[in-house]
């Protein structure tokens, strides 16, 4: 079939999909040669991305009515723009419905959300060996931060950091 044979819809996602988001993360984690990283569960993500202190949010593509895929994003704050951003945190869409526009479609859904909402700009960050998804969001017209190098905290040494903070007199 091709790609614009497919109907093509992006619809919020629910409480109610975070099983079907739990599968996309996992399969998206194994693509990413990190099968053992994810640690989330159903309840956790019905809590914190759909629960209502969530600043966070999803969304599903669906392909012919057919669960495609998935985005899951966050607003930022750029001072040096004076204004929110939109980060993309994950965007994955399952091999069997690659090369329909199904990735294309996520993307500027949210770049839509993006203008609609003020926000300065979308950004997120792609794995250095991923040359496919790479060459994805250059096709897009995105252009890499090669000045940046992301840093994180997790685990033990986030904690440690975390205990360091001394208790206002």
């Amino acid at each position: 079939m091709a790609p614009h044979d497919v109907p093509i819809t992006i619809r919020t996602a629910t409480a109610a999909d975070a099983p079907l988001v739990l599968r996309f993360i996992r399969e998206l984690a194994d693509y990413e040669r990190e099968p053992d990283a994810v640690v989330a569960t159903e309840d956790d993500l019905r809590r914190t991305l759909f629960g209502d202190a969530s600043t966070a949010r999803a969304v599903i593509c669906e392909c012919a009515g057919e669960a495609a895929g998935f985005a899951v994003f966050f607003p930022t704050f750029s001072t040096w723009l004076g204004r929110a951003g939109l980060h993309l945190e994950d965007l994955y869409v399952a091999p069997t419905h690659r090369g329909l526009g199904a990735g294309r479609a996520l993307v500027a859904h949210l770049a839509n959300l993006a203008v609609a909402e003020g926000y300065g700009r979308l950004e997120w960050a792609v794995l250095d060996w991923n040359t496919p998804s790479i060459d994805f969001y250059e096709a897009l017209g995105a252009a890499p931060q090669t000045e940046w190098t992301t840093y994180r905290l997790t685990g033990e040494a986030l904690t440690a950091l975390a205990a360091e903070v001394v208790a206002p007199a």
